[in-house]
């Protein structure tokens, strides 16, 4: 089990055990000040850092990242500002620091479920990046570890905090434009090739390896770079789905009401256009079967055509969610009718104020503050899991064989055409680097498991194999 595994690393003491069973949890005065450590500090917790610090009554009073560089650039901001800052190199030593209140982290995706168990564990709340977890089974076990220490735990879907998008969908759900038929979630952001390399490649000297890769193998490096890039590679991210698409399928699961994972769903996509090291697909549609409205995701990284800066737009977005209702849609910021007429403006707000909501949660302890509990991103992380799981269990297709597993999907035949037509104006050879078309995958969403046709080699990627002592608990 995890957390005696940490016991002993921290030696034992009887102090690490009090705090591990008496976690904190008494309602915080407007007076206290919350302390928060931020845990990968490379890009978005650089962020972090900033946003915290810039919340009445909070303190950023540590920070902790494998890579010593990033420790060092961040370390010289607080001390150009005269403040103090803790550091870490190993996230285990930062855990028995009872100076601190909340741990947020944006690490890359394999560590999340890990430093979110352990800081439950630890009672400390916690705001977790999206998606909250690298596969399903550790979703379910945030949300266990959670409710199991009374923790605060928020995800980093911030657009839950868009004022705008909440009046929007609940006029939606009020009916003004009829029922919801269909949400839409489209990612037209473009990612480029990612080179190809000969061999293992060198570690960077400020990085510790070990704890880097944590809870995923220790292998050699085999691609030009180890951050950022470990999004496109399957040990340690969960493609664009995972990282861009989990705000909309966020947005599309709120959208339809959905509360628990699709009982149905199909992938067809692959990394078409070039070839390099990466792994996830840079172009894929999901069809998620839930009814009365399902979800379709659309997912692009090649541009709008071969030789091009610029990107394909849907219904005027890029990066967003279409609901379409009997009546009208609502894309962006508007409530449209049939015939593409403005009906109704919302005023969109972003993710301004996730941050404060987090801190609000943790001041009055109860969950229910939380604009994105743990629960919600376990959920909608868990659609884009899924949809990769068909992906990865897929094989290269026909065009006449991608039709007729498509048939019966609703809106699948039109989206199917237009990824067509996207793939032909940008030269893609699916000779060359073909269409991978998943199985229609069953899910028993009560029990988080699949079921039927492929069941077993779907349920393999359920959850990982740990690679210890960096191993998330059967038991929280």
């Amino acid at each position: 089990m995890a957390i005696t595994t940490r016991r002993k690393f921290l030696t034992g003491s009887l102090a690490a055990g009090m705090s591990l069973a008496m976690p904190f949890s008494r309602a915080r005065g407007a007076n206290d000040d919350i302390r928060v450590a931020v845990v990968g500090i490379r890009g978005q917790g650089s962020n972090h850092i900033k946003w915290f610090s810039k919340i009445p009554g909070v303190r950023v009073v540590a920070i902790c990242d494998a890579d010593s560089a990033f420790v060092d650039r961040e370390a010289k901001k607080f001390k150009d500002r005269n403040e103090r800052v803790d550091t870490y190199a190993d996230y285990r030593k930062l855990l028995d620091d009872k100076n601190t209140d909340a741990v947020i982290t944006a690490t890359p995706n394999h560590w999340h479920a890990l430093v979110t168990v352990w800081a439950c564990q630890a009672g400390k709340d916690v705001y977790v990046e999206k998606p909250v977890s690298h596969n399903i089974w550790e979703g379910r076990q945030m949300v266990k570890a959670a409710r199991k220490y009374g923790r605060i735990v928020q995800s980093g879907t911030q657009r839950r905090s868009d004022t705008g998008l909440q009046e929007a969908l609940a006029y939606l759900n009020e009916g003004h434009l009829g029922k919801i038929t269909l949400a839409r979630g489209i990612v037209y952001v473009r990612r480029g090739s990612i080179g190809k390399v000969n061999g293992p490649q060198p570690i960077p000297k400020t990085v510790d390896y070990d704890l880097w890769s944590g809870p995923a193998p220790k292998e050699p490096l085999t691609r030009k770079n180890l951050h950022y890039d470990w999004h496109w590679v399957w040990p340690t991210g969960n493609g664009d789905m995972g990282n861009n698409g989990i705000h909309f399928m966020d947005i599309c699961r709120w959208a339809i009401g959905a509360q628990e994972l699709v009982p149905r769903v199909v992938s067809v996509g692959g990394r078409l256009g070039y070839d390099d090291d990466g792994e996830t697909p840079n172009t894929q549609i999901l069809y998620l079967d839930y009814q009365p409205a399902p979800i379709i995701f659309e997912l692009r990284g090649l541009p709008r055509k071969r030789g091009s800066s610029a990107m394909d737009y849907y219904r005027g977005t890029q990066a967003g969610t279409v609901v379409h209702c009997e009546g009208g849609y609502f894309v962006g910021g508007w409530a449209y009718d049939n015939d593409g007429k403005k009906i109704k403006q919302f005023v969109r707000t972003g993710g301004a104020g996730h941050h404060a909501n987090f801190i609000k949660a943790v001041r009055s302890r109860k969950s229910s503050d939380l604009n994105a509990d743990v629960l919600d991103g376990h959920l909608s992380s868990a659609l884009c899991h899924m949809g990769n799981v068909s992906h990865r269990l897929g094989q290269a297709a026909s065009r006449k064989r991608i039709v007729e597993r498509l048939q019966g999907a609703k809106g699948m035949a039109e989206t199917f055409e237009r990824m067509q037509e996207h793939l032909l104006v940008n030269g893609v050879d699916v000779e060359q680097t073909p269409r991978m078309l998943g199985p229609w995958l069953t899910m028993d969403p009560r029990a988080e498991r699949f079921t039927g046709e492929l069941a077993d080699e779907a349920n393999q990627l359920v959850r990982r194999d740990y690679r210890a002592p960096f191993v998330v608990p059967e038991q929280v």
